[in-house]
């Protein structure tokens, strides 16, 4: 593999970038952030960028510190005089906020994708968007991963009998279509109505669940209202046990007490953002050797896409 390329991280992803680096054999780069007493903070390179392919590994999770650092050190790689800049954004945060749901709001998604091009990126590399066509959003090539490329070998690993794959809203039914088809098992839906955002109403199950082991699949969980209704649910419909999996662990407010009561058996993520609760039902596994494969990949001009499942 060559070596003209690097890979930097922001300052809380900087723990997926190290394994990230272990698994590309290369070390990662030297970048300093400055902060004044107000807050404000400045990137800078310290060492020279001139010329190299720089990979940049930050996840814009809460709060946007985290979005602006990634926003600083694109500008500053851009005027350092880099090749190319890519974003690996393995979490892409405001991308629930991808429409118009009601009157007069923001369209949040758009409008960081428009300020990571206007900042100088020329290509995004990210995992499980909130959905799909937000790649649509962007002007510059998108590799878009999915966290099934470890998923699916875990639940494999589970060696589960009467497997059983579940959304727990009508709007993830393309995703565990996808996962059920792969596995070769049946699939329910969860019917949900919100009062409003982290709120949901009322719920039901479309489909039968009974002497079944459930794997519930979602993209994030924030406050897990919505999983742990699921969850609960489908165990009174005499579901024999119940899991649940999702790419990115937002885990905000009363998450991890929700998921220490409710009727999973574990909570599964992977490592996009970091998990610093105490819950022992979560557990997360790590996206780095495949963020790794898909740099070196792009390093050098190979099929990105020969490496997914589904």
């Amino acid at each position: 593999m060559n070596n003209n390329f690097l890979v930097f991280s922001g300052t809380r992803s900087r723990y997926l970038a190290q394994k990230v680096c272990e698994k590309l054999n290369c070390p990662l780069g030297n970048l300093m952030i400055t902060y004044f007493a107000d807050g404000e903070f400045e990137v800078s390179y310290e060492e020279s960028i001139r010329g190299r392919d720089v990979f940049l590994v930050q996840s814009t999770f809460p709060n946007s510190d985290n979005l602006m650092e990634l926003l600083l050190m694109i500008d500053a790689a851009k005027r350092a005089s880099a090749r190319t800049i890519c974003a690996v954004i393995p979490y892409f945060g405001w991308a629930r906020q991808d429409r118009k749901s009601r009157p007069r709001v923001s369209i949040a998604a758009k409008l960081v994708a428009d300020m990571l091009s206007v900042a100088g990126i020329d290509r995004v590399m990210t995992m499980d968007l909130h959905a799909d066509q937000e790649q649509g959003f962007f002007n510059v090539p998108v590799d878009h991963l999915y966290a099934s490329t470890v998923m699916l070998p875990y639940i494999q690993s589970l060696g589960l009998k009467n497997l059983c794959i579940a959304s727990p809203d009508v709007g993830g039914s393309k995703r565990a279509s996808s996962y059920a088809k792969y596995l070769d098992c049946p699939m329910v839906l969860c019917n949900k109505s919100r009062i409003r955002a982290n709120e949901v109403a009322s719920m039901q199950i479309i489909g039968d669940v009974k002497g079944m082991d459930v794997i519930l699949l979602d993209d994030i969980v924030d406050t897990a209202g919505t999983i742990v209704k699921a969850a609960d649910l489908i165990m009174e419909n005499g579901a024999n046990s119940v899991r649940a999996i999702a790419s990115h662990c937002i885990m905000s407010g009363p998450a991890d007490e929700r998921i220490g009561r409710s009727s999973l058996l574990e909570m599964v993520f992977t490592d996009t953002i970091p998990y610093h609760g105490t819950c022992d039902k979560v557990k997360q596994i790590s996206i780095a050797p495949v963020l790794g494969e898909t740099i070196r990949r792009v390093v050098e001009n190979e099929s990105i896409s020969s490496q997914y499942l589904l």
